[in-house]
């Protein structure tokens, strides 16, 4: 069975992760050449991710690489850079797709390109759409979306109330939507990782911990104005969050207007996180949306208590109404501060069943498991 994936991506997000553990899962699990699976790479983006990548077969459609010229951060650049993709790889794609026949042709983050193709072309290949997050659906995509279902073999979704919103607004057959979590646990890499060293500034120091792009959707500025409040009960500890992006310099400000420039750490982007979320007291999330939270994830894998915004999405499913961890209000800093002080104030026997809780729910998102349900949506 020959198999494609298509995921152009403009930044570090976890989905890629994601994509390149769906490919080696099938190439770990699957049994002897029974999976013969490509990455296709649109403007050179993948070159970026080359130590994670060896190995993987790579099929470059482009003559000269430039993704590095694309425009980056923010939403205009962001879709300025999407339809340059579309632009330059749409008859690349399509030839490539009628030379080789594959199978399967999966199709995460920038969707569209294969949306049209399989509209237009008739193709000797299923294609199998992955639903990266719950989807926000102007006029235009939901018709889109609609006009060009009949199209698509599969679609699979991260999550349980993605799945569900998707069946709710009725715009595919509900026989071909199918629920596929992610493969975010390496087992063996995470249990490595943990065990690295962090920066020495942060050895013998209580901190929260939170991970992510810096851009609204993070609401880094909600966290750090939450911990303003908690460091005035609870002075020695610290704030690191971990990520790199375009909202920076509007954190940076609020640090320094709070004066917290002693207390909360943006280290930037980190290549291990696994060594922070193991140090860690607690990991926050204060997105406004997630699905499904890959960081929460990784943190109930190593036994952490979770704190995350209750945004009806991934977070809200992941710690099931807060039997796995605490759900704070959306977007709420004083519901956030009370969360984290009703935190401090539990035993460890209550601490423990609801990192219990999260630890085995975690185990859903393993590359083994991820395995097992991908191969029963390829036989279907």
């Amino acid at each position: 069975m020959k198999l494609f994936y298509w995921s152009p991506f403009l930044s570090n997000i976890a989905t890629v992760d994601s994509v390149i553990n769906s490919i080696n899962s099938l190439k770990r699990y699957g049994k002897k050449n029974e999976y013969k699976t490509f990455l296709i790479d649109s403007s050179g983006e993948w070159e970026q991710k080359f130590d994670k990548i060896l190995g993987i077969n790579i099929i470059k459609l482009y003559k000269k690489k430039y993704y590095k010229f694309l425009p980056k951060g923010g939403f205009f650049k962001s879709r300025l850079s999407q339809l340059i993709i579309f632009i330059c790889n749409l008859n690349p794609l399509r030839k490539l797709l009628l030379k080789e026949k594959p199978d399967f042709l999966i199709a995460h983050l920038i969707i569209s390109l294969p949306l049209v193709l399989f509209f237009f072309f008739k193709f000797d290949t299923k294609l199998i759409i992955r639903i990266s997050g719950t989807p926000k659906l102007n006029i235009f995509r939901r018709f889109f979306w609609t006009l060009f279902s009949r199209n698509i073999h599969i679609i699979t979704c991260p999550t349980k109330s993605a799945l569900q919103k998707l069946d709710d607004l009725n715009i595919f057959p509900k026989e071909k939507l199918r629920l596929l979590y992610d493969p975010i646990l390496k087992v063996n890499s995470i249990n490595t990782k943990k065990r690295e060293k962090i920066d020495d500034k942060f050895l013998k120091i209580e901190y929260i911990l939170s991970i992510g792009r810096l851009t609204r959707q993070k609401n880094f500025l909600l966290l750090i104005d939450a911990f303003g409040e908690i460091i005035k009960r609870y002075p020695n500890i610290k704030l690191i969050i971990l990520g790199e992006g375009e909202d920076r310099s509007k954190i940076e400000k609020l640090i320094e207007n709070l004066n917290l420039t002693e207390n909360v750490f943006l280290e930037g982007y980190k290549k291990n996180i696994f060594n922070y979320l193991y140090n860690c007291e607690c990991y926050v999330s204060s997105s406004l949306y997630e699905d499904p939270g890959f960081s929460l994830i990784e943190s109930g894998f190593l036994n952490k208590f979770v704190i995350a915004a209750d945004s009806n999405t991934g977070p809200s499913e992941i710690l099931d109404q807060s039997k796995n961890g605490f759900l704070f209000k959306n977007n709420k800093k004083e519901s956030l501060v009370n969360k984290y002080f009703e935190f401090k104030k539990l035993s460890n026997k209550e601490i423990n069943i609801k990192r219990l809780n999260l630890k085995k729910f975690s185990k859903n998102f393993s590359v083994f498991s991820h395995f097992q349900n991908l191969i029963k949506i390829l036989s279907n």
